[in-house]
Formats: C-alpha cells, structure tokens, sequence
C-alpha cells in the first residue's frame, strides 16, 4: 500500500501505471468502518486497482463545531486499508485540495438540493460538489463508489459529474447497517450508551413505514413516523421526508409510476443521524 500526501506525487504515480487499467476510487472522511470497507470491497472486485481518500472537508460543514469534532484517526485507518488490501490512499492536507482559498464553488444540482439536507444544511452540497469534483479531478477514476445512506448526496454527485462533463461512473452501494439496523456511520462513535441502545429505533421505525406505504396514504405514514421517534427520549426528529427516489420532490399523494424513498434525519443529542429507505 502506497500512501501519497499530494496531488502532485499522486497524478505523478497514476499517470505511470499500466494503460488500459482500471482505476476505482472511493473518497472518504475517515474513521473508517465495515460500511466504507464494503465500498472498498466493491471498488477492488470492479477495478484493477483502487484508490481511497482520507480528507475530512471543512466546506461541508455548517456548523464549525461539527468540523471540530469529527473524529480523525488516520493511524487507525491506514491499518484497516493495509488490511483491506487498498492499494493506494490519498491522505491531503486542506491546502493541497484548497491551493488559493478554502471556499466553495456554486453548483446547478437541478433542484435536488432544494429539499431534506439541502434545506437543513445551507451551503452543504456546495461543500460535497466542491471537493468531490477536485478529487475526481485528481485521481481521474473509471468508477467512483458512494454509499446509499447519503442517498440525497449521491443523486447529487451523479448530477454534478453530468453537468461538468467528467468521464466517471458514480456507483452507488447499498446502506451498510450494524447488527441491530443501524446505518454504520463515523458519527455512531459520539453517542452515549443510551443514545446508542436507542439509536436502532430509526430503521426499525423506517420498516415498518415501508409495510404502512402500501396501504397508507403519504400523511398517514409521515404522522406514524414522527409519532414513534417522538415516543424515544434520547432522539429528536428533525425531519422525515417521503420523496420521488429520481428528483427528490416531497410526495402529496402517492402515483402508481413512481418511485418513492423515505429520509429521515434524528438527533441524539448533539449527533445528527441520517438514514433512508425505498418504500416500493
């Protein structure tokens, strides 16, 4: 495993390696778990060699304490890429991927930011294309994996890499969950026991949704899921959306030729949980 600290050696090296190979990549945050992990597994057995990132971004957070606390444990990852057998891993500091100034660029996203953590997060998904795209850039990349969990965010790179014309493939895999259903996130480390222990309430909440979706009208299902996250005292609901799974418009009434998806976003605490699910 080849760990590269610039964009410079990293293109350098790239440029070197056998024409005709295939290069998968898969951006990270770091605190890796077994979800970024599948992705990575996925990544290897759909490209002659893989390349992963570790680059906490300051331009999608909204809130700098969120920045500040996001967990950072770049010895502890770079062991679990060895193990994983990763190839190659950029691992950048903030001027290497912002050279002039650490600032967003503005994106059409063709209104899929308009909607659930676009209008929670103001600026967020400027933050996501800003860095995305510099990455893409850098590595140049066949195929690049995201997980579904960030469902919103994955419509939202696919977008971005069609409006600017880069020559990747944005492959989405599927949600990655722990034992009792809760989507493997770097966040889960933060909770308390007790957040912990109620945490899983939000997908086995999003099941039975999806059984209710069949029968239940949109409301109906909206009224049931805020009804339940408000029975656990350690979460918070801060919103649930039932939206068309291709533009992410909000549903008012459900239509026999569409898909629809269900995302939700919780607190427990000071940690802010997302997860989702296809309702049909």
């Amino acid at each position: 495993m080849i760990v590269f600290k610039t964009a410079k050696n990293l293109h350098k090296y790239l440029e070197g390696a056998v024409p005709g190979t295939q290069l998968g990549f898969v951006p990270t945050m770091g605190a890796l778990h077994d979800g970024h992990l599948s992705l990575i597994r996925q990544a290897q057995e759909e490209n002659d060699i893989t390349v992963v990132s570790i680059f906490v971004n300051p331009t999608q957070f909204d809130k700098e304490e969120d920045l500040q606390k996001y967990p950072r444990e770049l010895k502890a990852d770079l062991k679990k890429l060895e193990d994983a057998g990763c190839n190659i891993v950029y691992t950048p500091e903030v001027d290497d991927i912002y050279p002039e100034k650490t600032k967003s660029e503005t994106f059409d996203y063709n209104g899929l930011d308009n909607y659930m953590e676009g209008a929670f997060r103001k600026g967020h998904f400027d933050g996501v294309g800003t860095v995305v795209k510099r990455l893409l850039e850098i590595v140049n990349p066949d195929n690049a994996y995201f997980g579904e969990k960030d469902y919103q965010q994955l419509l939202i790179i696919q977008s971005m890499v069609k409006n600017q014309g880069l020559p990747v493939k944005i492959i989405g895999c599927p949600i990655y969950r722990e034992p009792d259903g809760l989507a493997m996130s770097s966040r889960n480390t933060r909770l308390t026991p007790a957040q912990r222990k109620a945490a899983p309430v939000i997908y086995r909440t999003l099941k039975v949704a999806k059984s209710l979706f069949r029968t239940a009208a949109v409301d109906e299902v909206k009224n049931f899921v805020a009804e339940e996250i408000a029975k656990e005292k350690e979460l918070e609901l801060e919103y649930f959306e039932i939206a068309d799974a291709a533009t992410l418009k909000p549903a008012l009434k459900k239509k026999k030729d569409k898909k629809y998806r269900g995302f939700i976003a919780v607190y427990a605490g000071a940690v802010r949980l997302i997860d989702n699910i296809a309702l049909n």
